[in-house]
Order: C-alpha cells, then sequence, then structure tokens
C-alpha cells in the first residue's frame, strides 16, 4: 500500500492560489456535472420502486375494486442489475478525481458530487408520486430519463480524464492542479499489491466503516417511508413529502461537511487523518447518527421531534462523505479504482442485508407496535373530547 499522503500545498505563489480556489474553475463545474450523474443514477434507481403501485394500479381489472394497493417487491435480479450499472459510474468518477482534486480540496469536490445521490432520492420521493398521479407513471421514466440524456450531453465535450488535455481549462488552473499533484504518484498501476492489502489495517478499518455507513444508509432509505405512516400515522401525501426531508437535509450537510473539512485542512487547524477520523466518528458514531435513531422510540408521540431526530440521523452521517467514504483516495490515489470497486461490493452486502434483517425485526415486534399506537391514537381522541 501507498504511505497516507501529507498535505500537499504545492503552489509556490499563494495569492495566486487563493485566487483559483474559487468556485468558477473548471475543477468545480466537473463537480457540478458529477452532482447531476449521480443525481440522474438515483432517481432512475428508484423511480421504479415509486412509479410500480401506479402501474399496478392501471392494470387491475375494473371487477376488482378491493385489489391490493400496496407497493409490491421488485424482483432480485432487477435490484442488483440497477447495482451494477450504479457502482460502475461511481467507481469512474472516483478515478477521475484521481488527476483533478488537489489535496486541499480533494473533500469539498467529491462531497459535492456525491451530494447527487441524496438530491436525487430526495426529489423523487418529493415529486414521484405527484408525476403518477397527475400526469401518468411513464412520465417518471420520461422525465427523469431526459435528466439523464442531458447529463450525457455535458459529459462527452465537457468531462476529461486529465487536466492537461481538457480545451476550456486555463493555464493557470491546469498549473495548480499539476502542483498540487506533484508528490502524489496517481499514475495507474499495472499490478495490484494484494497481500499488501489484505494485510492493511487502514484499509480493514475503511471496509468495515463503509459497510456499517450503508448498512445505516440502506435501512433509512427502505424504511423511513413505512415508520413515518405507520407510527405517525400520516396520510400518503404527507408521508411522501416527510419522508424525503432527511434526505435534503443530507445533501446540503455533505456540501457543507466537505468545505468544512477542507477548510480545517487548509488553515492546519487539524490534520488530514485527525479530520478523517473525527468526521468518520461523528458519521458512524453509536452517540450521533446512529444513537439518534435510537432515540426514536422515546419520542414518537411527538412529529415534530421525530422529524428533527431523523433530519439530525441524516446530516450526522452525511459527515463520512468527508470522512471514510473518501479516505482511500488519501491512502492509495494509485489504484482507487479498484479500491472504490472494492468498497462498493461491501456496500452492496450491507444494502441486501439490512432491509432484510429490520423486516425480520419488524415482523417480530409488529403486533405489539400497532397495539400501542392504536392504544395511543384512542386516547389522543378521548382527550380531544
Amino acid at each position: 500500500m501507498t504511505p497516507a499522503l501529507q498535505v500537499v500545498g504545492g503552489c509556490p505563489d499563494g495569492t495566486f492560489c487563493a485566487l483559483l480556489a474559487g468556485l468558477c474553475s473548471v475543477r468545480h463545474g466537473l463537480a457540478l456535472i458529477l452532482q447531476l450523474c449521480n443525481f440522474s443514477i438515483y432517481t432512475q434507481q428508484m423511480n421504479l420502486s415509486i412509479a410500480i403501485t401506479a402501474m399496478v394500479n392501471s392494470t387491475v381489472a375494473p371487477s376488482q375494486p378491493n385489489a391490493s394497493t400496496e407497493m409490491p417487491l421488485t424482483h432480485p435480479q432487477d435490484h442488483w442489475n440497477s447495482s451494477l450499472k450504479e457502482s460502475k459510474a461511481v467507481v469512474s468518477q472516483y478515478s477521475i478525481w484521481v488527476k483533478w482534486a488537489p489535496p486541499l480540496e480533494r473533500s469539498q469536490l467529491t462531497s459535492m458530487a456525491g451530494s447527487g445521490s441524496m438530491l436525487g432520492t430526495f426529489i423523487v420521493l418529493l415529486t414521484g408520486g405527484l408525476i403518477c398521479q397527475n400526469i401518468g407513471w411513464p412520465y417518471v421514466f420520461y422525465i427523469f430519463g431526459g435528466i439523464g440524456c442531458a447529463c450525457c450531453l455535458l459529459w462527452f465535450p465537457l468531462v476529461y480524464n486529465d487536466p492537461g488535455n481538457h480545451p476550456f481549462i486555463s493555464a493557470g488552473e491546469k498549473r495548480y492542479i499539476a502542483c498540487s499533484l506533484a508528490q502524489q504518484d496517481c499514475s495507474p498501476g499495472w499490478t495490484l499489491p494484494l497481500k499488501a492489502m489484505i494485510l492493511s489495517l487502514p484499509l480493514w478499518a475503511i471496509v468495515v466503516s463503509y459497510f456499517c455507513e450503508y448498512w445505516l444508509f440502506y435501512t433509512i432509505m427502505s424504511y423511513t417511508p413505512t415508520y413515518i405512516s405507520s407510527v405517525l400515522q400520516t396520510n400518503l401525501r404527507d408521508s411522501g413529502i416527510l419522508s424525503a426531508l432527511p434526505f435534503v437535509v443530507g445533501c446540503v450537510c455533505i456540501i457543507l461537511s466537505g468545505l468544512l473539512a477542507d477548510f480545517l485542512l487548509s488553515r492546519r487547524v487539524l490534520r488530514l487523518v485527525t479530520i478523517r477520523k473525527l468526521f468518520t466518528a461523528i458519521g458512524n458514531g453509536v452517540v450521533f447518527s446512529s444513537g439518534v435513531l435510537v432515540a426514536l422510540h422515546w419520542v414518537r408521540s411527538s412529529h415534530g421531534t421525530t422529524m428533527v431526530f431523523l433530519a439530525l440521523s441524516s446530516a450526522f452521517s452525511s459527515l463520512c462523505e468527508a470522512g471514510v467514504l473518501v479516505n482511500f483516495l488519501d491512502i492509495a490515489p494509485r489504484y482507487a479504482g479498484f479500491l472504490k470497486g472494492l468498497m462498493q461490493i461491501f456496500a452492496h452486502i450491507a444494502g441486501a442485508i439490512s432491509p432484510t434483517v429490520a423486516g425480520v425485526l419488524i415482523n417480530q415486534v409488529r403486533p405489539n407496535v400497532l397495539m400501542n399506537v392504536h392504544k395511543r391514537n384512542s386516547q389522543r381522541l378521548c382527550h380531544s373530547h
């Protein structure tokens, strides 16, 4: 494994570097294009889950008015096909950042791009049902598929593997990126040091953290709508809006976490390794994101407090984007593509297991929960009268 990189200032002219650190640069434009790509990936991954209820309802015969309208589960093969396409796109993005992201801006660029996943989830949950209800379920695929086509029109002329080959980048920005990455070995390796990777404790720490982070993410994504509709007893429209709120909070906090991490690094407030550990501890820690979810049991009687706790969990969890989720670029940029693909394997294993485990636990306690919810609602009605 390549040893952990130290912060590289790289550029001899401080004023020149500060001038180029603004958002009006090709590298930040690249981050926005990748954000749109992630937005498109996640909207197209989730639009079937949103539209399938309307698709089933539209095919129910008129003689079956009592047919179930609950959302059926999609075929596991569809899930894995979607995950495979998503993984290829995500891995390729991090291979690009190896040559485009200066060490002092790595967190903000990757987090800005990664925030598109949360934004896409938020938009689909917020608007998918309305689109199906008002203009028909096919338009869910037309609209979000059209956004994907627009993303391709931006991708081909504007995205390049290397700043040196980009036709629209300024000479100053090109020189700044080259100076910043001068001490980094980012050329792709033809051989993989598999034995060193297997024996690397930092790599295993990243793998375990990845697994835990995505276990939490997929559990929240799968069961937040169920929790809001069953425990908070909201109607279908309000349930969709409330389910989307934690994801828009997460989108904003992902971007802010990247900016904060790079600020602490550039001002030398904390070392790079300390920043990664701190943000990961807060994002994956028992006291913060997971602890807030555990506390939901004691605040379920208050709709407002419940939504605040769900939003706080999403906000804390998003800090991992500037922690463990980008850490492999620090320790081994030369093998970033391979390592990101390895991490995605463990992320999807967590995504396959966590909803199943949560479903088993929910089925065991569902009768008692429903009894308590019914009892609490009855008490509210008595007090109101």
